[in-house]
């Protein structure tokens, strides 16, 4: 029995893992695709009109574009594969070391957020399942889904105008560089990780809620109760691991939220992050860099949604427990 139950759970991690291949390589041609739908010649836009069609044609062949569109994707996708984004048509620095330092960035602004927004959503959900239907539930519900109905740059808008211009607490711009301290960085990178916090924690809390509520009905909790075991208890040590399954799964669909869904907030405070570099390399028709951000970001979303998976799998009772 233990043998079939391990196989059924390694069977459908090589599954998930499998499909997570597939999305990748399906998302990495639609990129390219894309990419190359875009109307106009990169090597005109770059060089500029007054460029002449033999520097043209040279910087074309350069840029490996009088190749055909298939063998310039393997060619991308294997390089990528390998280490070697290419080189910023807007600099000339390699890709790598663009991308390394700022996507650093993106993970220390997206954990700062997380170990904020995840303790914060579980002990609210426990909190409003425990206090069900009452004041406090109602509250909670009605803050939470205010959270979710405003856009980032809005909330992020307003707590600008509130810690910064008004009360002048905390930076407008979270500039930040490897010469600064932990606390200094801290500080700067307030507004944005509340802003990513708020965003993130309503949905976080509201699942957490509705899985506990959900195991509450529960035969076993029935029979906890009539033992007579305190409601925190139950609730607590009993329902809330049982609930496990869901939770995860919706704080590692949040967390890919997290790194991949901080352009927006990234832009409004100028960070120095992988969203930002994003969108000034798309005003510089920097293909490259477009190109090698938009997989990356691809890859940790795909990557972190593989994890809640697996975590999902792992932590369900019937999985684990076969009868």
């Amino acid at each position: 029995m233990d043998f079939l139950k391990q196989n059924s759970i390694v069977a459908l991690v090589a599954q998930r893992l499998s499909f997570g291949l597939l999305t990748l390589f399906i998302i990495s041609l639609l990129i390219f695709i894309g990419v190359e739908a875009l109307p106009g010649d990169f090597a005109e836009a770059i060089l500029g009109q007054s460029a002449t069609a033999e520097t043209v044609e040279a910087f074309r062949q350069e840029l490996n574009l009088d190749q055909p569109p298939v063998q310039r994707y393997f060619s991308w996708l294997g390089g990528f594969v390998q280490g070697d984004l290419g080189t910023s048509l807007a600099n000339g620095r390699p890709i790598a070391d663009l991308l390394g330092w700022r996507f650093k960035n993106t993970i220390f602004l997206a954990s700062i957020a997380a170990l904020i927004a995840v303790p914060l959503a579980v002990i609210m959900g426990i909190a409003a399942a425990l206090y069900r239907n009452t004041f406090f539930d109602k509250v909670l519900s009605m803050t939470s889904l205010s959270m979710i109905s405003f856009p980032e740059f809005f909330m992020a808008y307003i707590l600008i105008a509130l810690f910064s211009v008004k009360l002048a607490w905390f930076p407008s711009i979270a500039n930040i560089n490897e010469q600064m301290s932990f606390a200094a960085k801290l500080n700067a990178v307030v507004l944005p990780a509340l802003t990513l916090t708020l965003v993130v924690m309503a949905h976080m809390m509201r699942q957490t809620r509705a899985a506990i509520i959900n195991i509450l009905s529960s035969p076993f909790i029935e029979m906890a109760n009539l033992k007579g075991l305190n409601r925190l208890r139950v609730v607590v040590l009993h329902a809330f691991p049982n609930a496990l399954s869901p939770v995860i799964n919706v704080i590692a669909l949040n967390l890919a939220y997290l790194v991949v869904g901080v352009v927006i907030v990234e832009v409004v405070f100028v960070y120095p992050g992988l969203g930002q570099l994003l969108v000034d390399s798309v005003s510089k028709r920097d293909i490259p860099v477009v190109q090698a951000s938009g997989l990356i970001f691809a890859a940790t979303y795909i990557l972190l949604n593989l994890i809640a998976d697996i975590l999902s799998i792992i932590s369900n009772p019937r999985l684990r427990n076969p009868r």
